[in-house]
């Protein structure tokens, strides 16, 4: 394929998914511009993966780098690719899901009117499901300019949306890895990104997408028993962020004591880490109901 300058890369982090990447792979094709990188990182998949991505690049219909490493989870995988993309702009899409043909038209139209704006880490779009419905909710503002925390979490819209970043940003905050730990939400580097950065937030979609049965989504409260450390991280994180409102904190904070329960860490421990320690106090005893409901689950 003739190389061209590239704006961006569409990072596929795929695992035992052969039977799904033809239809993201045909979407990428009917794309209305040829302008970015599919970049897949194979996470140890057992399946035809390796064969299936083999028979698209020979095709040289669209450029595409392929990866493989050990199995260790999505995180893990996202870091292995993302240190390798020397795009400007980076896509992070599952491998069961695919794009509206427009989808990387849009991206770039939107970078180019804000790409001199001071202090973004990138643009966050939406995300439809299939029968054409918004998965959650609009943004309240079309183009609004602000942080992920004061739009998302403090602004109360759930779900899942398709966020684009600015590579050399987001290479800056890499997933945290635990041993032993395979499952890692994506919000912990998306919260840490909100203290010194914000994003574009646009009602247009750019990804659509249903949950598998056996995704990650679909199978998370399991994932995350098992990746105890990560998940409490995560909790710290939000609990550490000043901007973080009282509600979110909660939940945060009963997640702490929870899943530090999941990794056998001592309750004076948890004591000792916790910020802030009232809240630790006022909900420690009604978290430990929860951890034992969520144990004998």
């Amino acid at each position: 394929m003739m190389q061209k300058h590239n704006l961006l890369t569409i990072i596929t982090p795929t695992f035992n998914r052969a039977s799904n990447l033809k239809r993201l792979y045909e979407s990428l094709n009917a794309q209305s511009t040829k302008q970015f990188v599919w970049l897949i990182v194979d996470d140890g998949s057992t399946d035809d993966t390796e064969t299936v991505i083999r028979m698209f690049i020979e095709e040289d219909r669209i450029e595409i780098r392929y990866l493989k490493r050990e199995n260790g989870g999505k995180h893990r995988a996202l870091n292995m690719g993302i240190a390798t993309i020397e795009t400007e702009l980076t896509f992070i899409v599952d491998s069961d899901d695919y794009l509206p043909e427009d989808a990387v038209e849009i991206i770039l139209s939107y970078h180019d009117k804000y790409r001199n704006t001071p202090n973004l880490c990138g643009y966050s779009f939406l995300r439809f499901f299939e029968d054409g419905s918004v998965n959650t909710a609009y943004f309240k503002r079309d183009e609004e300019i602000a942080s992920y925390r004061d739009i998302r979490i403090n602004g109360g819209i759930g779900g899942d949306k398709a966020e684009v970043f600015y590579t050399e940003i987001l290479r800056r905050f890499p997933f945290p890895e635990y041993d032993g730990e395979k499952f890692l939400p994506e919000d912990l580097v998306w919260m840490q990104m909100s203290g010194p950065y914000q994003m574009v937030h646009i009602n247009k979609c750019i990804y659509i997408g249903e949950y598998l049965e056996d995704g990650l989504t679909k199978t998370g409260r399991a994932m995350k028993k098992h990746s105890p450390r990560g998940m409490m991280h995560r909790s710290e994180v939000y609990l550490q962020d000043a901007g973080v409102n009282l509600k979110v904190k909660i939940k945060m904070m009963m997640l702490y004591i929870i899943y530090g329960k999941f990794a056998s860490i001592e309750s004076g421990k948890l004591y000792k880490d916790a910020i802030p320690k009232l809240l630790f106090l006022m909900l420690y005893f009604p978290s430990i109901v929860l951890y034992h409901k969520w144990q004998a689950a």
